[in-house]
C-alpha cells in the first residue's frame, strides 16, 4: 500500500501529545474501532522498544494480526514504529507520527506504509483497502483529538497478554 497520510490539530501542548502517543498502551483508546485485541509485547509500554500485537478488524481479512514496535524516538517531534502483519507476518509496516507546533496547539501528522511481499497479498489489498484504512485512520485521529482535548471517548488501555 502506498503511503497514507492523515492529520489533525490538537489544542494541547506538543509535549503532552508526544507523551501520550509514546505510550503504546494508549493506542487502543483511539483505534479500537478498527484495531482490536491489543496485547503489549513487554511490560514497559513507553519509549523505544515498546510494542504491541493487535488484530485489524477489516471485512474479509483472514490474517488480521499484526504487531508494532517503537523503533525511533525524536522527542518531541517524531515517533516511528515498525511492524509486520498479514499471513505469516510477512508484510512489513512502517508508521510515523510527526508533531509540529501550530497556533498554540499541536499538528499531528500520521503516515502509514505497508509493503505486501507476495503478489497475492497485493491483489487482496487492491479491493478497497486503501480507502478503508484512510477512513479508519481519520476517525482515529478525531478520537485522539477528542481524548486529549475533552477527555471524552477513552477506551481500554492495552495490557500485557495474560493479565
Amino acid at each position: 500500500m502506498d503511503p497514507l497520510t492523515a492529520s489533525t490539530t490538537i489544542a494541547r501542548p506538543r509535549e503532552e501529545v508526544f507523551a501520550y502517543l509514546l505510550d503504546v498502551a494508549n493506542h487502543p483508546e483511539f483505534t479500537d474501532h478498527y484495531l482490536v485485541d491489543w496485547h503489549l509485547t513487554r511490560e514497559d509500554s513507553v519509549g523505544r522498544g515498546a510494542g504491541a500485537r493487535y488484530k485489524v478488524k477489516r471485512p474479509r481479512n483472514r490474517f488480521g494480526y499484526a504487531d508494532i514496535t517503537v523503533t525511533e524516538v525524536d522527542a518531541p517531534w517524531r515517533i516511528i514504529t515498525q511492524g509486520r502483519g498479514g499471513k505469516y507476518n510477512r508484510n512489513r509496516q512502517l508508521a510515523v507520527y510527526e508533531l509540529q507546533p501550530e497556533h498554540g496547539g499541536t499538528r499531528v501528522e500520521y503516515t502509514v506504509m505497508a509493503e505486501a511481499t507476495m503478489p497475492t497479498d497485493r491483489f487482496l489489498e487492491s479491493f478497497g483497502a486503501r480507502g478503508w484504512y484512510k477512513r479508519k485512520t481519520n476517525k482515529a485521529l478525531r478520537r485522539l483529538r477528542s481524548i486529549l482535548e475533552d477527555g471524552e471517548g477513552r477506551g481500554q488501555r492495552a495490557t500485557v497478554a495474560g493479565r
